[in-house]
């Protein structure tokens, strides 16, 4: 059964860009609302791809986040783990290469406001994770909602449970 307070689920579809070039994106919303993240993955190899993309992310700018061993994760805006911890306190949770959500969820790891699955709809691997991800969560009582790219790179919503 979830908890009484549950955040908002989204799946978001890729089918025309990747995860590394959606996730900064999605991570700048949050920052603008003033909201602490968490990116889970689940190898080391990923999350040191994602930590140096996120300081190239612009030329311009940067995304500020930490992960395990730069120590101090209490105070990172986004924290980059393979855990199911939440020790920045996050409002928003992005979960990635497959990363298990339901597990995050239902413990200490459950954002305030938001946890989202980014899947690459080119991957069959990807994809059935997520709808067997999709299932799990549905059967399990939380509610959701299923973004899909569309041609123009924009997100269309294309389901929700429960249903309306």
């Amino acid at each position: 059964m979830p908890p009484s307070a549950m955040p908002e689920i989204a799946f978001y579809h890729l089918t025309r860009a990747t995860v590394a070039e959606t996730l900064p994106k999605l991570l700048e919303r949050s920052r603008a609302r003033g909201w602490r993240a968490i990116v889970q993955a689940t190898s080391e190899a990923c999350l040191a791809k994602l930590d140096a993309d996120l300081w190239s992310y612009r030329q311009e700018s940067f995304l500020p986040h930490g992960t395990k061993a730069d120590g101090a994760p209490a105070t990172q805006p986004i924290y980059l783990t393979c855990e199911n911890d939440n020790p920045n306190d996050a409002d928003a949770r992005f979960f990635v290469e497959t990363a298990r959500m339901a597990p995050a969820l239902a413990g200490a790891g459950a954002p305030r406001q938001r946890a989202a699955l980014l899947f690459d709809g080119r991957d069959d691997d990807e994809l059935a994770d997520a709808r067997a991800q999709w299932k799990e969560l549905r059967d399990l009582g939380y509610s959701l909602v299923y973004h899909q790219q569309s041609e123009g790179g924009g997100w269309e919503e294309k389901a929700c449970e429960p249903k309306s």
